[in-house]
């Protein structure tokens, strides 16, 4: 054992019993949709007086923190998004109706004098408005009332005319619900004002003090989101212009317990800095993250053990070796998830799944690398094979991960909600990959390969022999880009059908660009979907989409709806289902539906712009655009195959498409480093005939490598359920169509382009944009499809 092996087989362990220890030590920090709850966006808006920027966003947020405290929910978080937005998670709310309403209200208290009796009909609000929708309120907060036009009804529903607001609820330093059980005035909540406000109320009741008991004019208003919810008389004992000091006031009324404890709530929590606007909605039901988190368990550890097994069939003891190093990075990249706090949402978790099957990757590119050196030269020793392929699959394996880093950096950046965690858990699973790869694997292959019994049998490694696909490309040696028009011909036609579906058939865009609300029910009978659409008829609802979800469950679709609206709905339900229960819920307000599309363009577009810098960079510019061409295509089909099957296209299927775009890239450059390497080694051979040759090197890695990924993902379509069914579908068929393309368009594109191109050929030895290393120099002197035999 060399020196290097024993520091990577230390450094293995260190880490796997870090990691051990971590995993069992700690819990997974899980989302809302995989733990159940309730996740609310707001938007705040700008008003008359106040901007919404990230000061006023932050004094909202504190508000909405002291209101959602005391609403007793377990574990609430509210973090700031951007400037002018606020997250709110609450664990385990299924019905959010009471906190939206607590959230969504502006709680703008104002105190008034009573000018007397008013004449004209009182400009109250109409109760029961929708949460959903824009407040615009009448006033600003903390802003005066109109003096001359404030006309508001009593708690008996008597027409008051109001003066303008003296003070606002903001001046409120305490409000405590109370039981007075000796003066029999039942719930009442006392006030507490700061010392500036203090003054402002004692003038007020000094004022009112003046009139005459009984008087409408002794009487002070307390008013709350223009509603009267108080006017009492000032006691007679209080002289005129006396007034009433902090400390001593109390709102008295026909309050019951509850009623008292949220007008408390609502006054303590003080007038909000600005109004905010419900523009996302979201409820997962505890039994929906449960069978997501059963359901990717499953499909983990069996596309897990198929790709085990699949490798291990191919490349024999090595083979089981990989299988040993990529069930260590299951355990890493698990237990970087859980000590960096990482929250797990459903995306996440397929994600963590994903990259299971694609940490084979690494492992591929080597043990190809390593065949391809015991077959140019069979006495080597295995060792020296191994080691070699290492080397020379650096570059590769660097390549193609950085492509993979990059979509996962605009899934986290540009992504929204429950996306960014995908993008996340994509960008450990990476980073995992490649330390279990060129760190414990290779540890592990070191350390057999060092051993006579490997050494001798060389049938048992499983890298010293030419593996089966290889042996009969090089016996059939198809000339594959003699006309590398015709394989571009086929790709326009592939395009052209997917752009039909799309046109024809057309875009089932989901509700989180569309705006409006999804909800997914479970019922206690069975109900079909068109007695369910003329119940919902019935009720007033004939708007509503209805269809099939998951085992029996049923998903209505409707336009703007509001959460009591919701509740109708489900009563509705409930009369031919019996008990009705709802699974999952999403409400998007359309002008958040609307940025989300367009953010959703934006990301595809950085995705090609930024893969297209980076490979230019790496390779020729020919290269890059073949490539980019490759991916452009690769988006078109995959998009072009879900109009044509009807599914929806959502947030969950943005990620995946994000995905594919950096797999077919993956793909492209692992063809293209061969084609500079060979083409660097042999600078007067055609680059079809070079190209043709490194295509036929790397279609056993491509062919392995998505073979281990297609293991996982038809796992997930099959077990997943609804919910990561279509995320499944749509990285089934990308990796399909990348594969196609990364040969039969990237390739044939490239040597199109490099007809007209002015560049000379690649330097040998030397890659773009790195010096040579010693050994890539003594690699590089002679073709590595140069026998060394000499007559």
């Amino acid at each position: 054992m060399t020196r290097a092996t024993a520091v990577r087989a230390v450094l293995a362990v260190a880490v796997l019993l870090v990691s051990v220890y971590i995993s069992l030590t700690m819990s997974p920090r899980l989302g809302l949709d995989l733990q159940g709850g309730t996740r609310i966006v707001l938007q705040a808006r700008d008003t008359a007086t106040v901007e919404a920027d990230r000061e006023t966003t932050d004094r909202t947020l504190e508000v909405l923190r002291q209101r959602i405290d005391s609403l007793g929910v377990s574990e609430p978080t509210l973090t700031r998004s951007g400037e002018d937005r606020i997250i709110v998670e609450l664990p385990d709310v299924q019905d959010p109706r009471q906190a939206a309403e607590v959230i969504g209200r502006t709680a703008q208290l104002t105190f008034h004098a009573v000018e007397g009796p008013a004449v004209e009909e009182p400009d109250e609000k109409p109760t029961g408005s929708d949460p959903t929708a824009d407040p615009s309120p009448t006033t600003d907060p903390g802003s005066t009332a109109d003096p001359d036009g404030l006309t508001l009804s009593d708690e008996q529903g008597r027409a008051l005319a109001l003066g303008p607001a003296r003070l606002s609820g903001a001046g409120v330093e305490d409000a405590t619900a109370g039981f007075d059980a000796q003066g029999g005035a039942g719930w009442s909540v006392s006030l507490e004002f700061r010392k500036d406000a203090g003054q402002d109320w004692k003038r007020l009741t000094g004022e009112a003090a003046c009139h005459p008991a009984g008087d409408d004019r002794r009487r002070v208003a307390i008013v709350l989101d223009e509603k009267v919810i108080s006017s009492p008389q000032v006691d007679p004992s209080v002289g005129c212009k006396v007034g009433l000091p902090s400390g001593a006031t109390q709102i008295t009324g026909s309050f019951s317990a509850d009623e008292a404890r949220d007008l408390a709530l609502l006054i303590k929590g003080g007038a909000l800095p600005v109004p905010v606007e419900i523009v996302e909605q979201r409820t997962v039901g505890p039994t929906l993250g449960a069978a997501a988190i059963d359901a990717s368990a499953r499909a983990a550890l069996i596309g897990a053990a198929a790709t085990a097994l699949f490798i291990t069939l191919v490349y024999r003891l090595f083979g089981a070796l990989a299988a040993v190093a990529l069930g260590a990075y299951g355990v890493i990249s698990y237990a970087a998830l859980v000590a960096l706090g990482v929250t797990l949402t459903l995306p996440g978790l397929a994600g963590f799944v994903l990259a299971i099957g694609m940490a084979v990757d690494a492992n591929v590119l080597v043990f190809e690398r390593a065949r391809e050196e015991c077959a140019e030269r069979p006495k080597r020793s295995l060792r020296s094979a191994l080691t070699t392929g290492f080397t020379k699959a650096w570059s590769a394996v660097a390549d193609s991960n950085a492509t993979t880093l990059i979509a996962a950096g605009l899934l986290f950046f540009l992504g929204s909600g429950p996306v960014k965690g995908f993008g996340v858990t994509l960008a450990i699973g990476v980073i995992a990959s490649m330390f279990s790869a060129l760190v414990i694997a290779r540890a592990l292959t070191e350390i057999a390969a060092s051993t006579r019994f490997v050494s001798d049998y060389r049938n048992v490694n499983g890298i010293a022999r030419p593996g089966a696909v290889r042996t009969w490309l090089v016996r059939k040696d198809p000339q594959l880009f003699r006309k590398p028009v015709r394989w571009l011909v086929v790709s326009v036609a592939l395009v052209a059908v997917a752009v039909a579906g799309i046109v024809v058939r057309g875009i089932d865009l989901g509700v989180e660009f569309t705006g409006g609300r999804l909800v997914e029910y479970s019922t206690s009978r069975p109900v079909d979907v068109e007695t369910a659409r003329d119940t919902l008829a019935a009720a007033g609802f004939g708007d509503a989409e209805v269809t099939t979800a998951g085992d029996g469950d049923l998903s209505v679709r409707t336009g703007k709806l509001d959460n009591d609206g919701e509740h109708a709905l489900r009563t509705a339900l409930a009369e031919e289902g019996g008990e009705t229960t709802k699974v999952r819920d999403e409400l998007i307000g359309p002008s958040l539906g609307d940025e989300l599309r367009r953010n959703a363009l934006i990301a595809l577009g950085v995705a090609v712009a930024v893969q297209l810098a980076y490979l230019a960079v790496r390779f020729r510019w020919t290269f890059a655009v073949a490539s980019v061409g490759a991916m452009v295509h690769d988006v078109i089909l995959v998009v072009g195959a879900f109009a044509w099957l009807g599914r929806p296209v959502d947030g969950i299927f943005l990620a995946a498409l994000l995905t594919v775009i950096g797999y077919s890239v993956n793909d492209s450059v692992v063809v293209f480093d061969r084609v500079r390497e060979l083409w660097g080694a042999n600078r007067r051979t055609p680059l079809d005939t070079i190209a043709r040759r490194a295509v036929l090197q790397t279609v056993p890695r491509t062919v392995n490598t998505g073979m281990g990924a297609l293991f996982i993902l038809a796992a997930l379509a099959v077990l997943g359920g609804d919910s990561l069914a279509d995320f499944a579908l749509a990285l089934l068929i990308g990796i399909c169509v990348g594969t196609w393309s990364s040969v039969f368009t990237a390739v044939p594109g490239a040597i199109l382009l490099e007809r007209n191109a002015t560049t000379p050929p690649p330097v040998p030895g030397k890659r773009k944009g790195k010096g040579s290393a010693r050994g890539r120099q003594g690699a590089s002197r002679r073709d590595p499809l140069d026998n060394g035999a000499r007559v």
